[in-house]
């Protein structure tokens, strides 16, 4: 059964067809391609182990800021190694309805260990930005996409005034944007709230400044970076995040004609240029996708090799898989993880980068749900993450949460139910901890899934796992 995404003003099909945008072969649906629904469930046999190669495409959380970093340049800029997943569609419709002309096209050579099924999981993306973009992010989109939030700086420092509705995202915590807008206004906008967008003003435009984040936020450094670089004069940000997502941007930045520096250190300087060239960008490997599959090979007593990221990248993470017992041999651009036991508990605290992330949270869970001992999980980032540790107590984990803690004790194996994903990596733990499950576990609501992953059934399949895709039954209607 074929699907497709809708969204108001906006039906994405799932079949390539000819012509321009995501329909061109991008989106899933292509060449037996599982589709995309909100009503699709994703059901695992349990007792089941993973084994073999998965090469990791470009990162998601990437790849959507990269996308808005090519309206700082008028002209055509590519981005390159492009996650085929429903967000880069949405973001993809954001740019169209700024002004801009966006297709995907396959990548050109496209590596076979890119593909699965024959389908590639990455795509180019040609950006053409006029000379006057629009200035406004409609909420029919936005509220789909919290990441749409980032064509607020470049937009702003191109056209000195923008509207962009106050963006959704993942149900997994407040994620306010307090530091966005002060750091802007200290670059000399101003800044208001009305009917649900936030409205942002420089008519003399921005200037640079000294700015302090109270959290090294990935949004606000991303957000602030992109506006300095256009702006009259220096600007230095402290505490600055440090992922390998925000060294991707500078480097795309700086090749456009910026002036940084710092970039992966927690001061980044800008010096502001008066105008940017388009470019064509390559945007580095997913550590999050990479990570998932690193914790599903330990979770399951697999043996799984990882390609397409530079290990680096997950020292942290793959540093908990050794101290669970795992055996982790690292290579450029490739790492392999196998267990052969048993996993020993060990605790995990989430920090920002080059700490644990936050995003492995789920799978550091389900890791534990299996492992002998009991573990303590702390969680500093969002305030909201657990929420999806009662779907995994429905699978029999054994999990006490108090605040931003959980204490999770292990058990040999956990027990198949109907769980439903209540975000993106929440739904690919759920999916892995079912491996390790007696019975048949059955993920609903896995268009959270495809925000995220690529393919994952297909990748799954390719690690010799049986799975099914499938359409869910419809509920029954209810009469008072």
């Amino acid at each position: 059964m074929t699907h497709s995404l809708r969204i108001p003003d906006l039906t994405i099909p799932t079949r390539p067809q000819p012509g321009t945008g995501w329909s061109a072969g991008v989106g899933p649906g292509d060449a037996g391609d599982p589709a995309i629904s909100d009503v699709d469930v994703i059901r695992v046999n349990g007792a089941a182990r993973l084994a073999g190669t998965v090469h990791v495409v470009g990162a998601k959380n990437s790849a959507l800021k990269l996308m808005a970093a090519a309206l700082l340049a008028p002209g055509r800029s590519v981005i390159t190694n492009v996650p085929r997943i429903t967000d880069i569609a949405i973001m993809g419709e954001v740019l169209r309805r700024l002004g801009c002309d966006v297709r995907f096209d396959v990548d050109d050579p496209v590596d076979p260990m890119v593909a699965v099924g024959g389908v590639p999981r990455s795509r180019s993306v040609t950006i053409d930005v006029p000379e006057q973009p629009g200035v406004e992010a409609d909420y029919d989109l936005v509220r789909r996409l919290r990441a749409s939030i980032c064509v607020l700086g470049p937009l702003l420092a191109r056209r000195g005034y923008v509207r962009v509705a106050h963006p959704g995202g993942d149900a997994i915590g407040s994620r306010g944007l307090d530091m966005h807008i002060s750091g802007l206004t200290r670059m000399g906008a101003d800044i208001s709230g009305e009917h649900g967008f936030v409205i942002a003003s420089a008519p003399q435009g921005l200037h640079g400044a000294e700015i302090t984040l109270e959290f090294p936020s990935v949004g606000a450094t991303e957000n602030l970076v992109m506006a300095a670089v256009l702006a009259d004069g220096i600007t230095v940000i402290d505490n600055a995040a440090r992922e390998p997502e925000i060294v991707d941007i500078c480097t795309m930045l700086i090749r456009m004609g910026a002036l940084i520096e710092g970039e992966g250190t927690s001061t980044i300087t800008v010096v502001g240029v008066p105008r940017l060239q388009p470019v064509r960008h390559a945007t580095v490997g997913d550590r999050i996708v990479a990570g998932t599959w690193a914790f599903g090979a330990a979770m399951t007593r697999g043996d799984v090799t990882v390609t397409g990221l530079d290990p680096s990248y997950l020292e942290i993470a793959l540093d908990k898989v050794v101290a669970a017992g795992g055996l982790v041999e690292t290579r450029a651009n490739a790492f392999r993880v196998r267990m052969d036991e048993r996993p020993r508990a060990v605790d995990v605290v989430t920090l920002p980068y080059p700490g644990f992330a936050t995003d492995l949270l789920p799978m550091a869970i389900g890791l534990a749900a299996l492992s002998d001992g009991a573990s303590l999980i702390t969680e500093n980032i969002f305030d909201g993450r657990f929420m999806f540790a009662n779907e995994m107590m429905r699978l029999g984990a054994d999990i006490k949460t108090d605040g931003h803690h959980a204490v999770v004790r292990g058990r040999e194996r956990l027990s198949g139910a109907p769980v439903r994903a209540t975000d993106i990596r929440a739904g690919a733990g759920l999916i892995i901890a079912g491996l390790c499950a007696d019975g048949v576990t059955e993920v609903s609501h896995v268009h959270h899934v495809d925000r995220g992953y690529p393919d994952f059934v297909a990748d799954l399949r390719a690690l010799g796992i049986e799975v099914e895709r499938a359409t869910a039954p419809e509920e029954p209607e209810l009469t008072i």
